[in-house]
This record gives structure tokens, C-alpha cells and sequence, in this order.
């Protein structure tokens, strides 16, 4: 493993001082060992064809070594296979598992859509957690599938089907125009915006962040505002929305919770602390509700993400 010293080297300088202004020195030593740690595979079995007993007892059966998720039933840690050994199997290959990073099914957990509700997920491709949410609905209810980009649209709704997913609906358009569309329609809203990615930064893979700048992160803040307010109006009153992003930074994630408490009739919900690799909220100058979001620290099994449970007043 790289050493801290190496670490700080290798990523841009704005992106280091982002990290210090925001946390003390301990979670930021952290954070850069989680951005430089060799990820397990995780995933969770899709229960629309398979269920995790089976799952387990065939990875038994094939020697594949695995650890049990504490808050999710249907997630497995794999200890001595990767992606590329999974993809292999007939079971990833008739969509009966899911390979999916443990931080990203947190936000279906948290928004907990049942049987026969409207769900909109805003941005939807490639899927995870569209398919993740139609088997927790056990495909009864309806979902909205929304994804700006065609090729990625495309990409979706390929992963729909293999899932075996029935009850979802792909729209291609901007995500800001669906609170005009379905004004007050559904009653629960997952909007887990496009973002800058700090969360899923790999230090032996520069692609990662090369494309990282404050100008980007500012671009994105913009952009996840005018999300929020369409996801806002599209919601039901009383309905629940989760925001989410895959980054570490406070302009993205609890200034924009922030900024929707000021604008919005909103309240921000308790969410469970599912693991001690869970933080709250950072609050400092900001209202003191946001400390009730969590953000979570990148390390071997998670990426970094930052989660809010939203409820709209009556």
C-alpha cells in the first residue's frame, strides 16, 4: 500500500485541501488509505430470480469465500473472487446476482419503497439501484426511470431486463423537466445526483480524478439544485425523497441540503447509522438539521457517498 506522503502526491492539490478544510487530520489519513485500498467485490442476489440461501450455498459449492452485509440480508462481501471471476458465472450472466459497491444500495435501503407505490429515480443508468428498488417492490408499483444520455438510456434498459425487472419505465430526457411532466405524482423520489465523483477516486487509477476541478464541483452544484427543485415538485406532499452522491465535498452534499431547507418545504429525516464507517452531516455555518444526513468514509468494501432521507410537508 502507498504511503500517505504518496497518496497526497498523486491527487490534485485543490481536491487535498478540499479534504482539510473539512475534516480533521485522522479521517483524512483515513480517507486517503479508502481511496487507495483494493476494493472487494460486493453484490446482492436479485431476488426477482434467486434468493441469498441458494446464492450462498453455490458459492459454498464453488469455493468462493464470502461475509454476510449486517443491514442488508441480500449482500455478500466475496473474499477470493473479483468482477471479472463473477462474470464468468451463469448467474451473472441470467441477471441473477447484481455486482454492486455496498455504499450505492444504501440509498434504496434508506428511501424503502414497497409494493404498489410510484417511485421516480432521477438519474437512473446504469441501474443498480432501479433494480435494486423493483426487488425490493417484489415488481409490483411503478418506477420512472429517467437517464439524460441515450447511450446510457440504452445501457439501462438492457439491465432492466436482464433483471427481469417489470414494473419500471425509461424516460430519456433532462432531469430537470420531470416536475413539470408529473407535477406532485410520486410518492417517493431517489435522487442520487450526477456528481463529482470524489467518493469513488482510485489512487492506481488516475481517470478517477483527472477530471476533478473546482469549477466542476461548482458546475455540478448548479446543476444538482435544479434536479432537487424538479425532484421537489414532482414529489407528492408527505412523500419521501433521498439525495444522494457518490462524492465527499460540502458544496455538493449538506450546502445543497442547506440551500433546499431555505427554498423548500422540506424537513430532513433521522437516518439509522448502519455501520461505524458512518458519519453525520458536517454543519459548521450551515443549519444544524444537516447532521442528521451521513456520509461514508471510503475503505475496502466502501465507497465514499453521502445520503439525506427528505420528507415533503404536508
Amino acid at each position: 500500500m502507498a504511503s500517505i506522503t504518496e497518496i497526497r502526491k498523486k491527487i490534485p492539490q485543490d481536491l487535498l485541501n478540499s479534504f482539510y478544510d473539512i475534516f480533521d487530520i485522522h479521517t483524512v489519513d483515513k480517507l486517503l488509505y479508502g481511496i487507495s485500498d483494493k476494493k472487494l467485490t460486493t453484490l446482492r442476489v436479485n431476488t426477482l430470480k434467486y434468493d441469498i440461501k441458494s446464492l450462498m450455498d453455490y458459492f459454498k459449492k464453488v469455493n468462493i469465500k464470502f461475509e454476510r452485509v449486517k443491514w442488508n440480508e441480500n449482500a455478500l462481501i466475496l473474499k477470493n473472487a473479483d468482477e471479472r471471476d463473477l462474470e464468468k458465472l451463469n448467474i451473472f450472466k441470467e441477471g441473477q446476482i447484481y455486482l454492486q459497491n455496498l455504499s450505492s444500495m444504501i440509498p434504496p435501503i434508506i428511501l424503502d419503497p414497497k409494493e404498489g407505490e410510484k417511485i421516480l429515480d432521477v438519474a437512473a443508468a446504469p441501474g443498480s439501484k432501479t433494480t435494486q428498488m423493483a426487488a425490493m417492490m417484489k415488481n409490483m408499483g411503478f418506477i420512472l426511470a429517467n437517464e439524460a444520455d441515450k447511450i446510457r438510456a440504452e445501457r439501462l434498459k438492457y439491465n432492466l431486463k436482464l433483471q427481469g425487472v417489470e414494473i419500471a419505465e425509461v424516460r430519456v430526457g433532462k432531469g430537470e423537466k420531470i416536475g413539470e411532466e408529473y407535477p406532485e405524482f410520486f410518492d417517493k423520489v431517489l435522487l442520487d445526483v450526477p456528481c463529482s465523483g470524489e467518493g469513488i477516486i482510485s489512487i492506481k487509477d488516475p481517470k478517477t480524478y483527472r477530471g476533478w476541478s473546482l469549477k466542476e464541483v461548482e458546475r455540478l452544484s448548479r446543476l444538482q439544485k435544479k434536479l432537487f427543485e424538479s425532484a421537489y415538485k414532482a414529489l407528492k406532499k408527505g412523500g419521501i425523497m433521498v439525495y444522494s452522491t457518490c462524492t465527499l465535498n460540502r458544496k455538493e452534499n449538506e450546502e445543497i441540503i442547506d440551500w433546499a431547507l431555505n427554498n423548500f418545504g422540506i424537513k430532513i429525516m433521522n437516518i439509522d447509522r448502519l455501520d461505524n464507517n458512518f458519519l453525520n452531516g458536517i454543519d459548521i455555518g450551515l443549519s444544524d438539521e444537516v447532521k442528521k444526513c451521513i456520509r461514508v468514509v471510503p475503505n475496502e468494501v466502501y465507497e465514499g457517498f453521502f445520503v439525506c432521507k427528505i420528507k415533503k410537508k404536508d
